[in-house]
């Protein structure tokens, strides 16, 4: 289900002469097609509009069109199939009303640092002036700093060129590119002298020994290092080079805060499990160490404001390794280094000294829950548990649970890169459309989400396009009725919230509704019986599951 694999020199310098460039009579969409077959965006994830006719109407048969039901779901699942692929997804959005539903999402894409291609529809050039129904002002703008690049080509002629150039920055940027196109620009003539951009982007990924130098002091001269690791290190490559490293240091690796992806392998023994978010208690967690490294991340992720002082104690020096340049700018450290994670830690791993110091206590993950009496209801931590002793360890894991991922992270260790992917901006409706654009995107690995009840009703229509598209993931819905984590914020500040419960949504049935075959578990027995039932052939399952488990807070 995916578009192919990476772009060798050969094939796309076999493939035209030019990007945006036209050696034969044609109209600007045909040119456009040709980039998009050039750069492997041969499916299109959109909810189409009325300024989207001319681009969609009679598609050519090599191209593929994703239907979302909304356009946050859209943008959700190009999102989950851009991180599963590791290139830009293609989206196609309609005018002002498309792009605003989108904002969320596409905010989101940002911090997950997935790279979209988004083509936002706009009224005809001829009439846009006179602001007729259905005109979006400032589309290049309305989506804020979100976009890592945004544009609206000045001529029909360049729009192909255009989208070219905005795969390429949506590459570089790891984040979504906005191009907005108006309508008639579909059907206007292609133009051999238009706008182009390069046929084939290179980008060097090599560090030299003097690039870590500064780094490499800092390990030299740190009696007791320590990692913290984010979704920078996320990669086969990525894992291995950090594990060397940790190894010859024989450090504690902690991940991030709010963890969107697992930047290391948290079964190792030099695991230290997750970082506290809270400055006091982030503070207690590091005090034992003179030099905090952030590998694929910045220092240091927070949440909610909090008196306290900085979240290192005074005397521990902080370093920075990042690919993410906006990373590195908004870290207050001693050095940043602003390179591929992964050569920059295997350049670190041949420089520094190996160390023999005894090995730092590893993560204790709390024991199973006992299983409930008679009477007695589900726990998360039974869901949980029973999820890290039967998932695979190529298993992808889907967080949007925000009561429960707490419990999730200190229950279920990921095993293996690109195992894990949670919301990065903390907004709702991921969950369900990220996972089906991993499952979309890695249709070799099994891939489960851990939902919210009230999360999931964020982007349920999205189950329509699992089913249509026969997407086989496994959605595992926390039912409790209300907003538990909502609940809790409100009782530490000091009363009860003002929100009502909502027992009386019915996740499984709004499912099957859709055309999701789907579950209601509300037993032990019934939970071990559908993990154990659908579990092991989830790699092969070629539809969705929902299942609602009804658990008590």
């Amino acid at each position: 289900m995916s578009d192919g694999g990476q772009r060798t020199a050969a094939s796309v310098g076999a493939a035209g002469n030019g990007v945006g460039q036209q050696t034969a009579p044609g109209t600007v969409r045909d040119a456009t097609f040709e980039v998009m077959r050039r750069l492997g965006m041969t499916t299109i994830f959109g909810n189409p509009g009325s300024t989207e006719i001319p681009f969609l109407t009679d598609l050519p048969a090599d191209l593929r069109f994703v239907l979302g039901l909304h356009e946050g779901s859209v943008v959700g699942i190009a999102t989950g199939y851009a991180l599963a692929r590791g290139e830009p997804s293609f989206v196609n959005l309609h005018t002002a009303p498309g792009l605003g539903n989108a904002v969320n999402a596409l905010a989101n894409a940002r911090d997950c640092r997935a790279p979209l291609v988004v083509v936002v529809g706009q009224q005809d050039r001829r009439q846009v002036a006179s602001e007729p129904f259905l005109t979006g002002r400032a589309l290049d703008r309305l989506a804020g700093e979100y976009p890592v690049w945004s544009n609206q080509p000045i001529r029909a002629q360049d729009v192909p060129g255009t989208i070219a150039r905005a795969y390429h920055e949506a590459q570089a940027a790891r984040g979504p590119a906005l191009v907005v196109v108006p309508m008639d620009d579909w059907l206007a003539p292609a133009e051999e002298t238009a706008a182009g951009s390069p046929e084939l982007m290179l980008r060097s990924r090599s560090v030299a020994e003097q690039d870590v130098a500064e780094i490499a002091a800092l390990l030299g001269d740190a009696e007791s290092p320590a990692f913290v690791v984010g979704a920078g290190a996320d990669s086969p490559q990525g894992w291995k080079a950090v594990v060397s490293l940790a190894e010859r240091l024989c450090c504690p690796v902690w991940q991030e805060p709010f963890s969107r992806r697992a930047g290391f392998p948290q079964d190792h023994p030099l695991f230290a499990g997750p970082l506290p978010w809270r400055r006091r208690l982030m503070r207690e967690t590091l005090a034992p160490h003179d030099l905090v490294l952030a590998i694929g991340t910045s220092a240091f992720r927070l949440y909610l404001f909090e008196e306290g002082g900085p979240p290192v104690r005074p005397g521990t020096r902080v370093a920075v390794i990042t690919d993410a340049i906006e990373e590195a700018h908004r870290s207050p450290c001693e050095v940043a280094l602003l390179a591929p994670v992964d050569a920059a830690c295997e350049a670190l791993a041949s420089r520094v000294a190996e160390r023999e110091s005894p090995p730092p206590e590893p993560m204790r993950r709390p024991p199973p829950p006992p299983v409930p009496g008679p009477g007695e209801p589900l726990r998360p931590g039974h869901v949980l548990s029973a999820l890290a002793e039967r998932l695979p360890a190529d298993a992808v894991l889907v967080e949007e649970s925000p009561s429960t991922q707490p419990e999730l992270y200190q229950r279920v260790p990921i095993r293996s890169p690109r195992g894990f992917f949670s919301a990065a901006n903390g907004g709702l409706g991921f969950g369900i459309t990220g996972a089906i654009g991993l499952r979309m995107g890695m249709p070799d690995r099994p891939v489960v989400a851990v939902l919210g009840d009230g999360a999931s009703l964020y982007a349920i229509q999205s189950l329509w396009s699992a089913a249509h598209y026969r997407v086989g993931v496994l959605l595992v819905v926390m039912a409790n009725g209300r907003y538990a984590i909502m609940d809790k914020l409100a009782t530490d500040h000091g009363g009860p919230g003002a929100w009502p419960s909502f027992e009386s949504v019915d996740i499984a049935g709004l499912a099957r509704c859709l055309g999701c075959p789907s579950v209601r578990v509300q037993t032990h027995d019934e939970l071990i019986r559908l993990l154990d039932a659908e579990l092991p052939g989830l790699r092969e399952r070629d539809e969705p599951l929902l299942a609602e488990v009804v658990v008590g807070v």
